[in-house]
């Protein structure tokens, strides 16, 4: 039976929406919200979204279930003069410099102020302004245009299952920031940048390298060659307002653009994602028939990458040691293409432009470099071409398409569908289980979805190929998790940081719908069904680097230019924080262990009592509390030191007993 509600007089059907916000939006009633996103949990923060039920007055619709026969009025006097009070608070306290905001064209605040008529603000700033964050070489976090919606916590946390931010204090003095306040560097931030996609303003965006590249094209002594990845052809008409144009087009379009901003030659990053999965599908082959280091992940994702080295250093080794498309192309664009033009090493830039934040933080890696030269010099994102683009004065809708240079703008399906989730795990399967001859694009898209895990089990000769492919972080640790528990077998995963892969990038223009994602996807796929080859080992380029340059298909010298190492990041070398000051000179020094192993154990508990226990006993003036990292006694933890003496598997009790006892 259907079931129906009157929105503002009208009635509407509805059946499996999860909440009345959803519903009224499929009445084309755009509803204010902040604190809302379907990917992520019901927050309810910031009741822009109230609503009239009658019967039961005011209501947050993102928090009340839809239901049959309610009568909802969405716009009132009265709620009208509600959302009007709860944005002045929000401007009060913000800071208004909106035409130098990175935020400025997308940001929420700005919009609902404007759809609001307002233009004064009644209340007065009582917060000081705090310094901004510019730590990372991917983001940039301002605290002073932060609404407290807590969509960067949530994501951080329920999809990357990270948290390297947070909620910190109370009332007015509430805030979003890393533990300790820390800067975000010195957290377990892996840069994937999704805080900066779901924040509504300007508190945290991605970190600009448009001037380093502006400057760099102004060196008369520097030639600066581009490479484009393949995901940004599937967004960068967003950003003008041609999303309907196929990849093809915005990547002649983007080549053309390009070329006229002064750039010496323009490459395509596809051609180094075919050269990726030569290597990663041969170092694939041999692991699977010696049966060693399974399952093989895949190391294209620079932000799972930093999540395995901090997270599960013990599974590094089944890394690809394979470099990204991204490392791939600067590594082989430094070897090669200095000879080419007759320049030095030095003397050539190589900028990048992709959909992701984590990038720019993977080009700074040192094993990405030699003799101190970077292989990538410069990242930027779509979001900063299309800046550029603009700054330029260009037209990209009107713009002539041009073609990419060869030899490394010469490309095969295989590397342009590597932006999709399940593109590189594909790719892999073209080039090793491909019938020969074979020109079908949809020979393995079965592994294709918009599910966060997805299996397959495929026969090589008399063996099980047993494939996941998986997005977002939290789904990554639990597929670790079952590998860990024996639960699941696999031979080779894909994982990809970002919600559908890289067409979900950070750096991609903003977007808050599935549809949005679900046609850049379809854009590379039609991209793909349009070349003449899909099968990355076909591509006569990668085969004539082989020959002239890197010999055998992971030989000695493929290895030297084409593959790299990952480093354990669980350790902590910072210094321990203060987290209570002792007054008296003889006082007790307490460190409670925050290293990743005991954080998993429970120390954040252990933190709290000890404070507690402090409290209660009014010694706050004879015990100092600071939190550490690391003891080097993981597999123990929570591990806390009173005194000079170390509690291993600590619990409230234990260190009680022994502050007491260190204080007779």
């Amino acid at each position: 039976m259907e079931k129906t509600l009157t929105i503002n007089g009208k009635k509407v059907s509805f059946d499996k929406e999860k909440n009345l916000l959803e519903v009224i939006r499929k009445a084309n009633i755009e509803l204010p919200t902040f604190c809302y996103h379907s990917e992520l949990s019901t927050y309810g923060a910031c009741r822009l979204c109230l609503v009239n039920v009658e019967k039961r007055g005011l209501v947050p619709a993102c928090s009340t279930p839809a239901e049959d026969g309610m009568v909802v009025v969405t716009n009132s006097n009265e709620i009208r003069e509600l959302r009007k009070i709860i944005v002045e608070l929000l401007l009060a306290n913000h800071d208004r410099e909106c035409t130098s905001c990175h935020k400025s064209e997308s940001c929420q605040l700005q919009t609902l102020a404007r759809r609001l008529g307002i233009q004064s603000i009644r209340y007065k700033k009582i917060v000081k302004d705090t310094p901004k964050d510019f730590s990372t070489p991917s983001l940039v976090r301002d605290p002073n245009k932060c609404v407290l919606c807590g969509d960067c916590v949530r994501f951080c946390e329920e999809i990357q299952t990270v948290g390297a931010i947070d909620f910190s204090f109370r009332g007015s003095h509430a805030t979003v920031s890393p533990s300790f306040g820390k800067s975000l560097a010195s957290s377990e931030c892996i840069y994937c940048g999704q805080c900066t996609r779901v924040c509504p303003t300007g508190a945290l965006t991605i970190k600009s390298d448009v001037t380093r590249v502006w400057n760099a094209l102004g060196n008369k002594d520097k030639k600066v060659i581009v490479a484009i990845a393949p995901a940004v052809r599937a967004a960068i008409g967003e950003a003008f307002g041609i999303a309907k144009e196929s990849g093809t087009e915005a990547a002649g379009k983007m080549v053309t653009a390009l070329k006229n901003m002064g750039f010496f030659k323009v490459f395509d990053i596809s051609f180094a994602a075919d050269l990726t999965i030569v290597e990663e599908a041969n170092e694939f082959v041999e692991r699977f028939t010696k049966g060693e280091k399974l399952p093989q992940f895949t190391s294209c994702c620079p932000a799972w990458i930093k999540f395995t080295e901090q997270y599960y250093p013990d599974m590094i080794k089944n890394l690809s040691s394979c470099m990204s498309p991204q490392g791939m192309f600067g590594s082989l664009a430094k070897e090669m293409l200095p000879k080419m033009y007759g320049i030095k090493r030095e003397d050539l830039v190589v900028v990048s432009v992709m959909p992701c934040t984590a990038k720019k933080f993977e080009a700074t890696r040192p094993e990405l470099s030699k003799d101190g030269i970077p292989d990538t010099d410069i990242v930027l994102t779509t979001q900063e071409l299309a800046r550029m683009i603009e700054e330029s004065g260009l037209s990209f809708a009107n713009l002539e398409q041009s073609a990419f240079d060869m030899p490394l703008g010469f490309k095969t399906g295989g590397g342009v569908i590597f932006g999709n989730s399940g593109g590189v795990a594909e790719a892999v399967l073209r080039n090793v289980l491909s019938k020969e001859n074979s020109n079908d694009t949809d020979e393995f898209a079965f592994i294709r979805g918009e599910e966060g895990i997805r299996e397959a089990n495929l026969k090589v000769g008399d063996k099980d190929l047993r494939l996941a492919v998986v997005y977002g972080l939290g789904n990554a640790r639990k597929v670790i998790k079952q590998i860990k528990n024996k639960e699941k077998e696999y031979d080779l995963i894909e994982v990809m940081a970002c919600p559908g892969g890289c067409i979900g990038g950070a750096g991609q223009p903003v977007y808050d719908k599935l549809e949005v994602r679900n046609k850049r996807t379809k854009c590379l796929y039609e991209n793909d069904s349009v070349l003449e080859l899909h099968k990355p080992q076909d591509n006569p380029y990668v085969q004539q680097v082989y020959k002239e340059i890197l010999g055998a298909v992971g030989g000695e010298k493929a290895h030297e230019i084409l593959h790299t190492f990952h480093t354990n990041r669980r350790r902590i070398t910072e210094k321990p924080f203060l987290i209570q000051a002792a007054t008296d000179a003889n006082s007790i020094n307490v460190n409670v262990c925050f290293g990743t192993g005991c954080m998993l154990r429970g120390s954040q508990k252990i933190l709290k009592s000890i404070l507690d226990f402090v409290e209660s006993k009014k010694i706050s003036d004879k015990v100092e509390v600071k939190a550490s990292f690391c003891f080097e006694r993981c597999s123990r933890g929570p591990v806390v030191s009173v005194g000079s003496t170390v509690i291993e598997q600590a619990t409230p009790e234990k260190v009680a007993k022994e502050i007491e006892k260190n204080l007779k």
